[in-house]
């Protein structure tokens, strides 16, 4: 009687597990199947969840990224609530003031805690920041509100401020118009903090009517704080030799938030 052998080995890991098939074939003989264990399996417990784990990176992993996934879900929800109404505030002027401010304290917590989950979300923030922006809304500095026993809500005048993220060192410019007409406008570079999302600033040149001025130091918190444009606030840090910044809440195609380092939160439209 003719045999015919036919010996096949299929490998498959299953964590440190290796299991071996050898099937043989006769013409009148069943097929005999041997299981052959690894030394390396022997020696550590079977894992069967290696593979899902392989994939996953561990069940762990797994169950876990879906946790944090329903987490970010319901940030997002809650961010784009509050949005609906800064973008209504921004483009109407007419939302009440103290939804406005809700919304904003709102905003900030929510973004403190998008930011801890999701680390790339300050990055997306000063890429966003690159651009022209109107001041629509402020609470004023906390100095502005004792003196006038009220808070601040849709700023009066035209300041604008610009962010260029891009050039190297990074460029700022705060100014207030009259209508079209440039009055004062401060030129200056910052620095951005991805991970407390702080942005502090320096103006080293003012131009006036259009005459260009060099600033000195300290110069500029001085004339930002007489304007408006700035802090108080601003004038203690440069003394104590710190820089003006504002705490970044969020920026995105249509409105920006921040905190201001006189306490004032502040709402702009991108023009």
């Amino acid at each position: 009687m003719m045999f015919v052998a036919v010996t096949a080995a299929i490998a498959a890991t299953l964590g440190h597990q290796t299991l071996a098939f050898t099937h043989l074939h006769s013409s009148n003989a069943m097929p005999r199947i041997t299981l052959k264990m690894s030394n390396e399996a022997k020696t550590q417990n079977a894992d069967f969840f290696g593979p899902l784990k392989q994939i996953f990176g561990g069940t762990e992993n797994l169950f876990g990224q879906s946790s944090i996934s329903q987490e970010m879900k319901a940030i997002d929800e809650e961010i784009d609530d509050c949005k609906i109404i800064l973008n209504k505030a921004v483009e109407t002027k007419s939302e009440d003031p103290e939804s406005v401010l809700s919304a904003l304290q709102s905003l900030e917590k929510l973004m403190r805690k998008k930011c801890k989950v999701d680390e790339s979300a300050s990055n997306e923030i000063l890429s966003k920041l690159d651009g022209d922006w109107r001041l629509i809304f402020t609470t004023g500095t906390v100095d502005t509100q004792k003196k006038l026993g009220a808070k601040i809500n849709y700023f009066p005048i035209k300041a604008m401020q610009s962010f260029r993220p891009m050039t190297s060192p990074m460029e700022i410019e705060n100014g207030i118009y009259l209508g079209d007409f440039n009055l004062i406008k401060f030129f200056g570079d910052f620095e951005f903090n991805p991970k407390s999302r702080k942005l502090e600033f320096d103006f080293d040149k003012i131009s006036v009517l259009g005459l260009m001025i060099n600033l000195g130091k300290g110069d500029a918190a001085k004339l930002g704080a007489a304007s408006g444009l700035g802090s108080e606030n601003n004038v203690k840090l440069v003394e104590k030799k710190k820089k003006p910044f504002f705490d970044w809440i969020s920026a995105d195609e249509n409105i920006a938030v921040a905190r201001g380092g006189g306490g004032g939160l502040a709402l702009w439209k991108r023009v």
